[in-house]
């Protein structure tokens, strides 16, 4: 379609306009949840650091062990944190404790199933194998092991290797500073009462969510009246606020009410797009003011939550150093139900789905896709993905979607 550029172009200009990451600084492991790491993570110790047992047991010599009858003399005990010092000699036995560390001299362990202890003997009910149920040294990783590599989202699973990898604290890339503005004298802030021909404004705090998930420290500038004066201030303060980012939402076309882009182009923005072969959000724009991205998204709740998946997080992961900002997160499905032949734009259809053990998810979209509609958007499980010009499909096709169900991260 003349003038509007495909999604994927406009996701590689949006990702190619952040020319390097936010700087980064270092923070206790118990606050990175969540963030960027900025430098890999290498081990700085051994794990396990001693040869440990992976079972509760016996610790034997498995030419001694290896027959069923043999009875052996317990010498002592090995626990976590309490191991035995001292060294299994012929015909001795070691009680022992899963994670506790091996005893030299052992190469097997007796389970305590496979065993019969009577006083300070145990006999052998089952034979062993030699290092079963034994943990070599370093069998997670050893120390100078890369773990972790920059540009990895700090989960739980991560973060607990980090921990038992040695390190207190990790260098991470700052949250980037995201400003939301909303724009429209027909808001109102969540709580007013709006005047007959108001509404609530509800984009704001759907943005701020979806940022914030990303990895974002947000800057509400609240809402701006269709007025070049609030609208010039409203950029001032998301510069003295030193911004990575700019969300303007709503004003971006050209109506006579529509000023967002005019009063940016005054105060000197750099233009990179305008208009995506999307629905919903035809009416994305793209750019720099100064050192700041500008993402300026339709004013339609559901165009703006859809724009706000498909470029905003795109672009904050970017900001974090994160090498997969721009990796497809759709996944395949089938469809639900006959579609007709779609035109020029792409379209990420509200739908819901049906899971089914052992099948892909079947997506049935929404009979009504008007991009106001939040209720309908409220009860979808997932966006699916219409190519341009895409021929008509049917029931039992396959499809591609988007869950919003799951983090986009």
């Amino acid at each position: 379609m003349s003038g509007l550029i495909p999604v994927a172009e406009a996701l590689a200009r949006v990702l190619a306009s952040v020319s390097s990451p936010v700087e980064a600084e270092t923070v206790p492991l118990a606050q990175a949840a969540g963030r960027t790491l900025a430098a890999d993570v290498a081990a700085s110790r051994t794990q396990p650091p001693f040869p440990a047992s992976a079972m509760d047991g016996y610790a034997v010599r498995f030419a001694e062990a290896s027959a069923i009858g043999a009875s052996l003399k317990l010498i002592g005990t090995s626990a976590a944190g309490h191991g035995f010092s001292g060294r299994i000699g012929s015909g001795e036995a070691v009680r022992i404790f899963t994670g506790a560390p091996v005893p030299e001299g052992a190469d097997a362990i007796l389970i305590q199933e496979d065993a019969q202890a009577e006083g300070e003997t145990v006999r052998v009910v089952e034979p062993v194998e030699q290092n079963r149920f034994i943990r070599r040294a370093g069998l997670d990783f050893t120390a100078g092991e890369t773990l972790l590599v920059a540009g990895m989202t700090l989960d739980a699973r991560r973060l607990a290797l980090a921990a038992a990898a040695g390190h207190p604290r990790l260098s991470v890339r700052r949250r980037p500073r995201v400003a939301i503005l909303a724009t429209g004298d027909e808001l109102v802030e969540p709580g007013a009462e709006p005047a007959w021909d108001q509404i609530v404004a509800s984009n704001s705090l759907a943005l701020a969510a979806l940022a914030s998930d990303a990895g974002a420290e947000i800057i509400d500038l609240g809402i701006a009246a269709d007025d070049h004066g609030a609208l010039e201030d409203a950029f001032r303060r998301a510069r003295e606020a030193r911004a990575d980012l700019l969300i303007t939402l709503g004003g971006a076309s050209v109506g006579d009410h529509d000023l967002v882009q005019a009063a940016l182009a005054r105060e000197g923005l750099e233009l990179g797009f305008w208009r995506v072969a999307l629905r919903p959000g035809k009416p994305l724009m793209h750019g720099r003011l100064g050192d700041m991205l500008v993402i300026g998204l339709p004013g339609n709740p559901v165009s703006s939550i859809v724009c706000g998946l498909l470029f905003v997080v795109p672009a904050i992961r970017a900001l974090q150093g994160d090498p997969q900002a721009g990796a497809d997160r759709s996944e395949p499905a089938t469809l639900g139900r006959d579609l007709p032949a779609n035109d020029g734009r792409a379209d990420y259809m509200r739908a819901s789905l049906a899971i089914e053990p052992g099948r892909l998810p079947v997506a049935s979209p929404e009979q009504r896709q008007d991009s106001s509609m939040l209720a309908v958007l409220g009860r979808a499980e997932a966006l699916l993905i219409r190519a341009p010009h895409e021929p008509a499909a049917k029931a039992g096709d396959p499809c591609r979607i988007i869950r919003l169900d799951r983090r986009l991260l």
